[in-house]
């Protein structure tokens, strides 16, 4: 690759290399090289253990109150072959990557590829500038990804939060009770309200019984002092 089309690589990506032979490196497909030695595999390995790390001392810092299991599920979100190939679209790597004329403009390219090429040279990051500057680069590219999906999963996991909550505070699991349903088969709302032991909780309405149950975890959490005001909250619950 020649000494222009590196610059601009490294424009595009925000980043400087002290050794831009690196990042040549981490451009190179085993489809292109010589051998797979000589492609970006190794990097690719790298970047994965270094992406991992990052995400998770991101998510350990955002969420203090999550337990292990919340983690787990965002960061495999995070760390997803889907987010990684968007990120390395919106860059703009799949301009840069180097590939053999049997796989340029597969579906591969712009998928397993892509998302491996971004760690890649996530590891010629690491290598070239260190710690702090993967971290840097993780922080700005994955961080609108990681306030999306805060919010989905904070969103679909009231009742998970009510359980967490209700079992370390009040010594009870919550249940929930169906109150009423309307409408024809078709088209029917329904009425759920929780219940934590002796207590029972506001009742809410959803489309469906998940939905209404979620809103009824989340009138709970506000009534007890979890949550604040449900005028906070978004007016429809995503995923269900």
């Amino acid at each position: 690759m020649n000494k222009e089309l590196l610059q601009q690589a490294e424009e595009r990506l925000g980043y400087p290399f002290r050794n831009p032979a690196l990042l040549e490196e981490a451009l190179i497909h085993s489809s292109w090289a010589n051998s797979r030695l000589a492609s970006n595999e190794r990097l690719e390995f790298l970047g994965d253990a270094v992406l991992g790390l990052l995400i998770c001392q991101c998510l350990y810092e955002r969420f203090p109150d999550y337990l292990e299991g919340d983690l787990t599920k965002l960061k495999s979100v995070l760390v997803s072959r889907k987010i990684c190939a968007q990120i390395a679209r919106t860059l703009g790597l799949l301009d840069f990557i180097q590939v053999g004329k049997g796989t340029n403009g597969s579906r591969a390219l712009n998928g397993s590829i892509a998302a491996g090429t971004l760690e890649a040279v996530l590891a010629a990051i690491y290598l070239d500038g260190g710690f702090s500057a993967a971290e840097q680069f993780v922080r700005k590219h994955f961080g609108p990804y990681l306030e999306a999906a805060d919010a989905q999963d904070h969103l679909e996991n009231f009742k998970s939060i009510l359980q967490q909550y209700s079992q370390r505070h009040l010594n009870a699991t919550p249940s929930y009770r169906l109150l009423d349903e309307k409408g024809p088969d078709h088209n029917k709302c329904f009425e759920v309200c929780a219940v934590v032991g002796q207590r029972m909780f506001s009742s809410a309405w959803g489309a469906t019984k998940k939905e209404a149950e979620q809103r009824a975890a989340l009138k709970a959490l506000i009534e007890l002092g979890v949550l604040q005001d449900e005028g906070d909250w978004p007016a429809e619950l995503p995923g269900h």
